[in-house]
């Protein structure tokens, strides 16, 4: 009896997967805490659904975050460098309503999916954009990663 369990034990062990993720290669894995103040003008914009802002302060990831607020107490919060190549001088993506755009390639993203709107059809490998946890806590939106 125990060697069956020992031995139903250990194909259990090597059938599990690790998990591993496929991540953006050309994004590094930052860590960082942000408060949005809700109250200041600079964010007053994520007080109304659909309304994405853009926060550039250097504490931010690697090339500032947008935030949007998307339901009634959810907000998403995305990375600010292009995810499809390595962040360089045109990298640094632009708001155009509820959609992101890199200057770089003129890639679009939507901040309400994350996702590339415009992916080629090339066989080329395309990230969407790179997502951080925004939290709401009283007149305050936390951005982390």
């Amino acid at each position: 009896m125990k060697v069956r369990l020992s031995l139903i034990l250990l194909l259990l062990c090597l059938s599990c997967d690790n998990g591993g993720t496929n991540r953006n290669p050309f994004l590094q894995e930052v860590s960082f805490r942000f408060d949005l103040n809700l109250n200041l003008p600079l964010y007053n914009n994520l007080n109304n659904i659909g309304n994405p802002v853009y926060v550039g302060n250097d504490a931010v990831g690697t090339r500032g975050a947008f935030v949007m607020k998307t339901g009634l107490d959810t907000f998403l919060s995305f990375e600010a460098s292009c995810p499809n190549h390595a962040p360089n001088n045109c990298s640094t993506m632009t708001i155009e309503g509820q959609n992101v755009v890199c200057s770089c390639e003129n890639f679009t993203y939507n901040l309400f999916t994350g996702q590339q709107l415009d992916r080629p059809d090339d066989g080329a490998r395309y990230y969407d954009l790179l997502f951080y946890r925004a939290v709401q806590s009283g007149n305050s939106v936390i951005i982390s990663n």
